[in-house]
């Protein structure tokens, strides 16, 4: 997928907050230490430093949502970044997002830690980002 079409689908999957930019994913995809899993209904994006990595994004389309989309793209970043020598993968996620939550926890992610209000909200108030670990061997 080229940069334009990750940033479109991005910002409709994060509707309405902002989307990562065109820009912002050509410089990932820069990156060597990034590894991208792109299908034309989602993506997943994250980055391998040494023995550990870190899930940065991941985006399905709206109109594919609970289908299987994001844990397909999941299983498929889990080997791809083994076969790079990443050993654990960890991400951060909403409190308040039960559905990326539900697809974490069926993928094997265990909590390691948590970001007191991180997340600000339109209202102003804002809500804690739960770090997630998983082993990857």
């Amino acid at each position: 997928m080229r940069p334009e079409a990750l940033a479109a689908l991005h910002s409709a999957a994060f509707a309405p907050a902002r989307g990562w930019s065109a820009a912002e994913f050509d410089s990932f995809l820069a990156d060597p230490a990034c590894l991208l899993v792109a299908r034309p209904e989602g993506f997943a994006l994250a980055r391998v430093t040494l023995d550990e990595a870190e899930l940065l994004t991941i985006a399905t389309d709206p109109a594919r949502r609970r289908q299987g989309v994001a844990r397909g793209l999941l299983g498929a970043l889990f080997g791809g970044l083994a076969g790079r020598g990443a050993e654990t993968l960890f991400l951060e996620v909403a409190e308040d997002n039960a559905a990326a939550r539900a697809l974490y926890a069926g993928a094997g992610f265990a909590m390691a830690g948590r970001r007191r209000g991180y997340y600000p909200r339109r209202d102003g108030a804002a809500v804690d980002a739960l770090i997630l670990r998983r082993a990857l061997g």
